[in-house]
């Protein structure tokens, strides 16, 4: 490695993302711009999309969004090795290639996600972000469109509805309180927590949707969380963020602020 190489801004930019991805920033640099000369590798094409999504992230000025940044791109990296490890093959379509008239859709979408990790003041959403764009490194069934679109509904998406879709989506594993929900509760937490859960039952994530009112104002059965499912595209979006990540303390911590405990 040159000294030129060790002083290029896309390099800086990875490193810059050590406050919220940790020391392994500097790891995921060496994979990206210096491919091929360590035991560990990154796919060529992989490798050199990074890279230039580094590069022309690199000129961002504003300190804190310059560390979400790099580390999006550090955690793709990171989650790009495991599921290289895990026999999962980067996909072989044109992903990777340019388009008439358009830069390869592999650009689009590290751009996307950068833009989306910089926006992303809760940072512990960023790991998940990173995590997307691995996913669809080594995922030939979904195309740039409905990746986009994914990644729109994952940006309204607060860390406490993530934890609530990842304990669902773990519900076969790990199973949910059967207690019923209040409705309205009264603690300011609880009511927010409620609405949270409520979002994603109105955005489609979760079934059954919200209980509509019945005739005559009779009571409506209470929700409980083990009555929920994650839909299509609450399946789509578990997958892309890699939600079977998120650590059982987390989901834990948004089953609490419901009032709820961990069965």
């Amino acid at each position: 490695m040159t000294t030129a190489d060790e002083q290029a801004p896309g390099r800086a930019l990875l490193q810059a993302g050590s406050p919220v991805a940790g020391s392994m920033t500097g790891a995921a640099a060496n994979l990206v711009f210096e491919a091929g000369s360590g035991a560990v590798q990154l796919d060529a094409r992989l490798a050199a999309c990074l890279r230039a999504g580094a590069e022309e992230a690199a000129a961002v000025a504003v300190p804190r969004e310059r560390v979400r940044a790099g580390a999006v791109l550090a955690f793709a990296v990171e989650h790009s090795v495991t599921l290289a490890r895990s026999d999962r093959t980067l996909r072989n379509d044109s992903f990777f290639a340019g388009r008439a008239g358009a830069r390869a859709a592999a650009g689009e979408i590290v751009e996307a996600v950068v833009g989306a990790a910089r926006r992303s003041a809760d940072e512990r959403r960023v790991r998940h972000l990173g995590y997307l764009l691995a996913e669809v490194a080594f995922s030939a069934d979904l195309d740039a469109e409905l990746v986009v679109r994914a990644l729109r509904i994952a940006e309204q998406l607060g860390w406490r509805q993530l934890a609530l879709l990842a304990g669902v989506g773990r519900r076969d594993r790990v199973p949910l309180p059967m207690a019923p929900l209040e409705d309205d509760p009264r603690a300011w937490t609880a009511w927010g927590a409620r609405e949270d859960l409520a979002d994603l039952q109105r955005a489609g994530l979760l079934d059954p949707p919200p209980a509509a009112p019945r005739p005559g104002g009779a009571p409506l059965p209470r929700l409980r969380m083990a009555d929920l499912r994650l839909t299509r595209r609450g399946v789509l979006v578990h997958r892309l963020l890699a939600l079977d990540f998120v650590r059982d303390d987390a989901i834990a911590a948004a089953l609490a602020d419901l009032g709820l405990p961990r069965s």
